[in-house]
């Protein structure tokens, strides 16, 4: 029985919708006067009275689908038995529950991680730029291609030749494309590239009105990913791949790292224009996604693009203002704002800076990046905003696509989005139970929010909106994630520089990949 307090999970089958009025009705009023709908679509119905005729019965003829939103209308048509009619139209929506059934054969969870690496992989080899094999920003995005996410997609490149998705040989050609096109194609600015670019002829592309130049982060995952592929085409005797490192080692000593600093300043700055300079003056402060950044500018092998530690300790650390110590849900969260954040936090940096017994002057990062996926786990777990679907299953709060837009979810933003990547990513952090909401997004809901290139970007369960897009800033750390907590090979490939391990030192980290 459907009421006005209790409009979701509502069964499929056996379905009574159940109106009262204040008064009796007329019976002969009704007919062509009540419509049950989904979309555009007219549900037969079947009706009868309760209550001496003040109380209208409402069951479809067949059996409802499955996690499906309808929408049932009384028209003011219907009268009372004393001919007065509705003063407004009654309207009641609601969405049945999920069919809990599983919507793909069961296989291993070893296996299914390969699956989701695999077809999130395509989104980088089937769908990159035909031109410069760049990541393309989002599946509707046509020839716009983005730097940062095709850092990550260089290192998804080296996952498909660790899981036998592609050929060594090929990924080197892609890769090679790749440096290429930056190379020759490309405007920096300051050593830095766009965030988003023309995938065929390299032009820049505004990513906002006076964002149209250098953008010192997205540039920092560029380099990050190039790095991994320089590590790992290791060959001594191989003409190709000694070319390919020469071709990174090259981007790499072109940024100007101190540049970015506005003119000697102890902290970065996001981004540069050549018609705006600095007039976006946003600073690369933490806690957030850019820690990545001091460390490629602490390890520049270049004398004066290398920052000093005082840049690092002034404009990320704040001057120790990114510590933030307070326990959320019983977990003691080490750095940055309360709850968490939204969770790429915890994942674009540490795509190649390996976490595990990494400590500085300011966090254990192992523990910084734990609490953050579990506190944003539990949030979800305890749903205080009363979101339909939200489970210990079905959880994870990032950036991603919104109905209508574009927001950096999070616990102290929650608007009933759940972002696959969330709780994915965090694979290596949370395992038990991102490998839940690995087997639920894959057996229950992957006939809604599974497709081409692995899983849709996000989906809203209290509104029924499933996205149509995959992004690359998205789908990336997926499949990194994964194969890091499977085989730690990005990890390995980016710990393993020399220029890092430097860089990282002289910040005052220490682990014990330095």
């Amino acid at each position: 029985m459907i009421n006005s307090a209790n409009t979701q999970n509502i069964p499929a089958a056996n379905t009574i919708v159940k109106i009262y009025f204040s008064a009796p009705i007329n019976i002969f009023s009704v007919p062509g006067n009540i419509a049950l709908v989904s979309g555009a679509t007219t549900i037969p119905i079947n009706y009868s009275f309760d209550n001496n005729d003040s109380a209208l019965v409402i069951q479809p003829s067949a059996a409802l689908t499955e996690l499906t939103s309808y929408s049932l209308s009384v028209l003011t048509a219907v009268k009372s038995a004393a001919d007065s009619s509705l003063k407004n139209i009654v309207r009641l929506t609601f969405i049945t529950q999920m069919d809990s059934s599983y919507k793909f054969p069961q296989i291993s969870d070893s296996a299914l991680l390969t699956l989701v690496e695999q077809q999130t992989f395509a989104y980088f080899w089937d769908f990159g730029h035909p031109v410069s094999g760049m990541a393309r920003e989002r599946t509707s995005s046509g020839d716009i291609v983005t730097t940062g996410g095709s850092g990550f997609g260089i290192m998804a490149m080296l996952v498909g030749v660790q899981r036998n998705f592609i050929a060594r040989e090929e990924a080197l050609t892609r890769i090679d494309t790749i440096v290429s096109f930056l190379t020759n194609k490309v405007t920096r600015y300051h050593g830095a590239f766009p965030h988003w670019m023309n995938g065929a002829t390299g032009a820049t592309v505004p990513f906002g009105a006076q964002d149209n130049g250098g953008d010192i982060v997205e540039t920092s995952y560029m380099m990050q990913g190039l790095l991994c592929a320089r590590q790992f085409f290791n060959s001594t005797t191989d003409s190709n791949e000694i070319n390919l490192r020469a071709g990174i080692n090259s981007i790499y000593d072109g940024i100007e790292w101190n540049w970015y600093r506005q003119n000697g300043r102890n902290v970065l700055y996001w981004n540069w224009s050549p018609n705006y300079g600095w007039a976006i003056n946003v600073q690369v402060r933490g806690w957030d996604e850019a820690l990545i950044t001091y460390v490629l500018a602490a390890s520049s092998n270049v004398d004066s693009n290398a920052i000093p530690k005082t840049v690092y300790d002034n404009g990320w650390a704040n001057n120790g203002a990114i510590k933030n110590g307070k326990s959320f849900f019983g977990v003691q969260l080490p750095l940055g704002p309360d709850y968490g954040g939204p969770l790429f936090f915890a994942h674009y940096s540490f795509l190649g800076v390996n976490p595990h017994d990494l400590s500085d002057t300011y966090a254990n990062y192992w523990q910084q990046d734990t609490a953050q996926a579990t506190i944003n786990y539990l949030y979800c777990v305890a749903n205080p905003q009363k979101y339909y679907g939200y489970s210990p299953m079905c959880w994870g709060l990032t950036a991603s696509d919104i109905q209508n837009g574009y927001t950096a979810s999070s616990p102290t933003n929650d608007v009933g989005v759940i972002a696959p990547t969330a709780a994915i990513s965090s694979l290596p952090y949370t395992s038990v139970q991102s490998m839940n909401a690995i087997r639920f997004f894959y057996y229950q809901l992957g006939d809604k929010i599974w497709g081409q290139y692995g899983f849709i970007d996000a989906f809203n369960l209290n509104s029924l909106w499933f996205d149509t897009d995959c992004l690359a800033i998205d789908q990336g750390p997926q499949i990194v994630m994964i194969e890091n907590y499977r085989s730690g090979l990005l990890w390995n490939l980016f710990m393993s520089c020399p220029e890092v391990k430097r860089g990282m030192t002289n910040l005052g980290f220490q682990s014990p990949d330095l």
